[in-house]
């Protein structure tokens, strides 16, 4: 793995390198696979989904803090716990609830009612309540076109063992992200391009499914792949949302009520996957794949000014 000039990961995660695009400054190249990026404590986490890796950077070196072949993985949460949960995208997938140095505390295979984890586990979020949501995705190997729907929504409540499902017929669920005040969930449907939002209940269900966006609307098709669509999200303090485009080299921030707010051009490559920001929520990190029809998914973290 090479990297490009990093100097100084303090609080605020300030870096100063060349610049990819006006803007835009590299961070971490040679990531097979770049998705899950989360600060914690000044660190920066991210994971490979094709390198079956987590990493930490802390300012000085890399370190790889769990390794797992054949998980494949993806979206990474930290809980309340200050655990992490990763994961595993790999068909059926896993949860796996981590130590910040990566060592395995709990791992789930299947639902409170034994149902394996279809399509694979792709991202996860925490709850301003402690409790957990987790999408599943469906077949995808990078070469047919889509197939079965199969994707859910699953919830962990506060303290519970088992995780339940509260949504299905979910079209390749993706990112899910939660409001500020643990109200409103929002979920990717990658293939049909659009986000749901879902009003989340006291005891964590879900009602009141409806349409939130549709990215065509939004801004112009870059492909004609059917797998152009949003990827991971996140959501900052006030509400607004940033979800990744697949196939769109992009970035969308999008208001609570759905309107565009701003487009943050990804020039390192057209596979976003995934988004985070720093301490002050004033840079943002986003995972990208160079190519994204490249089967090794070749990519890359980098930052760019968050827009206000």
């Amino acid at each position: 793995m090479t990297f490009w000039r990093w100097v100084g990961l303090a609080s605020a995660m300030v870096l100063m390198a060349s610049a990819a695009s006006a803007g835009e400054v590299g961070v971490v190249s040679g990531v097979h696979g770049p998705e899950g990026p989360l600060v914690v404590d000044g660190s920066l986490y991210f994971v490979g989904w094709n390198d079956d890796r987590l990493s930490r950077w802390d300012g000085h070196s890399i370190t790889v803090v769990h390794h797992l072949a054949g998980c494949n993985h993806n979206g990474l949460a930290l809980t309340h716990q200050r655990t992490l949960l990763l994961a595993c995208s790999a068909d059926p997938g896993s949860i796996l609830e981590l130590s910040l140095s990566g060592r395995q505390l709990r791992r789930w295979d299947a639902d409170k009612k034994g149902t394996p984890f279809v399509g694979g586990i792709n991202d996860i979020t925490v709850a301003p309540n402690g409790g957990a949501y987790a999408t599943t995705f469906g077949p995808y190997n990078g070469v047919s076109p889509p197939g079965k729907v199969e994707g859910k929504l699953l919830y962990l409540a506060p303290g519970a063992a088992q995780w339940s499902e509260v949504a299905g017929d979910l079209n390749y669920a993706n990112g899910v992200g939660l409001s500020p005040d643990g109200t409103t969930l929002y979920v990717s449907q990658t293939v049909s391009g659009s986000i749901l939002k879902f009003t989340i209940k006291p005891d964590g269900s879900l009602s009141d499914r409806s349409n939130f966006a549709l990215l065509d609307s939004l801004v112009p098709r870059r492909t004609m792949s059917p797998w152009l669509g949003p990827d991971s999200m996140k959501v900052d303090r006030n509400g607004d949302i940033y979800v990744a485009q697949w196939f769109g080299g992009k970035i969308l921030k999008l208001s609570p009520q759905g309107r565009l707010l701003h487009v943050f051009q990804i020039a390192a490559g057209d596979g976003t996957t995934n988004v985070a920001f720093d301490t002050g929520e004033s840079h943002l990190y986003v995972s990208v794949v160079k190519d994204a029809k490249d089967p090794k998914a070749l990519g890359f973290i980098v930052m760019v000014d968050n827009v206000r």
